[in-house]
């Protein structure tokens, strides 16, 4: 993305538009693009400043207004499934999302989410009784 320029040089095409050029007249005197001096000029009458809007793209969290909410419910209720946390959402606060903004609002708070015993107890059998075969063939440890 290119650097945004300098806001003297704004100042200056704005000046001389301003002082009786037209924007592209400006644009081609000082070496900018016409859309560039349009938007300067557009900018400089609209809040009376030149200098470039935040160039940040992205928009704050519309969870973020539930933020305490939702670190209270994972505090109390740490086993809630994202889906789970998505339906009390909708339920209690009448706010709809999907599962993807929750993940991302928890992982800004650095909340994690871990597999349980559940899940462990879930997999397949054979895995572990490999696992313990391995072991007994290798034999005692040696520290």
């Amino acid at each position: 993305m290119p650097k945004a320029c300098s806001n003297d040089l704004r100042e200056r095409v704005v000046g001389a538009v301003e002082g009786g050029a037209s924007c592209r007249a400006a644009a081609v005197r000082f070496g900018v693009s016409p859309s560039s001096a349009i938007k300067w000029v557009s900018r400089w009458r609209r809040r009376g400043d030149v200098s470039p809007d935040s160039r940040r793209g992205r928009k704050r969290s519309p969870l973020q207004a539930y933020r305490l909410w939702l670190l209270e419910l994972n505090r109390t209720e740490p086993d809630l499934t994202l889906i789970e946390v998505r339906d009390r959402l909708s339920q209690v606060q009448g706010f709809v999302t999907a599962e993807a903004s929750i993940w991302r609002f928890f992982a800004r708070e650095g909340i994690r989410f871990k597999k349980n015993a559940a899940a462990i107890r879930a997999r397949q059998a054979r895995r572990g009784a490999q696992a313990d075969e391995l072991e007994a063939l290798s034999g005692p440890d040696r520290g």
